[in-house]
């Protein structure tokens, strides 16, 4: 066993490597569990006395630090993390659903983000960018809009992800997804889960829902693959298969539970599911008129491994976990809270005449990302949120003119 040392009482795994390549006896067993993963990497089969060795490495490690480390979503060196993560426990991967344990870190003991968003919904709420009362997926999509970050990588993804549309040319999926990765990670859940989770009562609305993801390009194949054959490939992937873990383990189903979810952690399950988009198993909802989501793949000519995969579908498209967790976001009632924030800066709002515009605009440079006069020289060709508002000659674009990009790829 590893020595008293080796043993924290918590770390992500960057910091658990250093102190492990520090200590001799340590080092030369994590030494043996990097052969070992890439062996698994390059699908070598070893023989007996090699998986002996790798089991007995992992067994070495006893309470050290290395061996019960995670990795903290949003991190920055995320990767890295997670690809010591799966060194230190090859052994989990052996078949196709043995990846209950999550390389995350629990949400809950992650530092919650702070948010100006229900103070820029009540922006929303109170002028005329609204729209639609019945269309919430388009509000979600003005709330965001007026922050700069979930404006600048929704843009970004949206970019990516729908060059080459309407041409001969093909997305280029690995920077799609990646954009959307970024979208996902680096803008704060309360605006990503309205956007994605948007209740819709018809389906002009459920078609924005359903194209968030630009699905041409990152969830859809010209043919259907084997889900397989999707799962080989995320496995192969240290994001993908830590974020598939996470979702196995946040998402599990039980039939005894109301909920039908197994750690009852609604929060939880839904940053699991978005934690799939942007890797090869990317999920979507799969028509305008339904809530209902799977994978773009088939089980057909699944062979005698028919049963795997039809298992594997089934964490999508029959997961009463899954189901309740998304139905619960959809149909979450605001808090005494927000209607509270909501009511006071709807309220201090004059939206009459010409008085709007310097109404709303002054509201804005306080609220919509703040310190207008510190950013003001890193904006470039990002100018004040406010200036739309105000009619200057540099103004943001009207936030109209970026709904077809942003929604609807052609």
């Amino acid at each position: 066993m590893i020595g008293d040392l080796m043993t924290l009482p918590s770390s992500d795994c960057v910091m658990a490597e250093q102190l492990c390549l520090s200590d001799s006896t340590c080092n030369a067993t994590y030494r043996i569990l990097e052969n070992c993963a890439l062996a698994k990497t390059r699908l070598l089969s070893l023989d007996h006395d090699s998986r002996v060795r790798c089991l007995n490495a992992e067994l070495d490690l006893g309470n050290s630090s290395l061996l019960h480390c995670k990795c903290h979503r949003r991190m920055k060196r995320q990767e890295h993390c997670l690809r010591i993560f799966w060194t230190v426990h090859s052994s989990m991967t052996d078949g196709y659903f043995n990846l209950e344990t999550s390389p995350y870190e629990n949400p809950a003991n992650e530092e919650r983000w702070k948010t100006d968003y229900n103070k820029l919904a009540a922006l929303v709420s109170g002028s005329q960018l609204a729209g639609d009362a019945t269309n919430p997926c388009l509000r979600a999509t003005h709330v965001c809009n007026l922050s700069k970050k979930c404006f600048r990588l929704r843009t970004d993804y949206a970019s990516i992800c729908t060059k080459g549309a309407g041409s001969e040319d093909v997305c280029d999926r690995r920077k799609c997804h990646r954009g959307l990765r970024n979208f996902f990670e680096k803008v704060p859940e309360d605006f990503t889960k309205r956007i994605l989770f948007c209740p819709c009562q018809d389906e002009f609305c459920g078609e924005r829902r359903r194209k968030t993801i630009v699905p041409d390009c990152s969830f859809q194949y010209n043919t259907k693959p084997n889900c397989l054959w999707l799962l080989d490939s995320c496995l192969e992937d240290h994001i993908c298969k830590s974020r598939l873990a996470d979702f196995q383990q946040n998402c599990q189903p039980v039939d005894v539970s109301p909920d039908g979810c197994s750690v009852h952690n609604h929060a939880a399950c839904l940053q699991a599911y978005m934690g799939m988009i942007g890797t090869p198993m990317t999920p979507n909802y799969v028509s305008n008129s339904s809530v209902a989501v799977s994978l773009w793949c088939t089980c057909e000519n699944s062979g005698n491994q028919k049963e795997k995969c039809d298992q594997l579908l089934s964490m999508f498209e029959s997961n009463k976990c899954l189901e309740s967790t998304i139905w619960s976001q959809m149909h979450l009632k605001q808090t005494a809270l927000e209607r509270q924030e909501d009511l006071l800066y709807s309220s201090s709002l004059s939206f009459q005449g010409d008085s709007a515009s310097t109404s709303l605009s002054s509201a804005m440079s306080q609220v919509a990302e703040g310190k207008t006069q510190q950013d003001s020289p890193k904006q470039g060709s990002m100018p004040m949120a406010s200036s739309v508002y105000s009619g200057t000659a540099t103004s943001w674009p009207s936030l109209a003119l970026f709904l077809p990009l942003l929604l609807s790829p052609h």
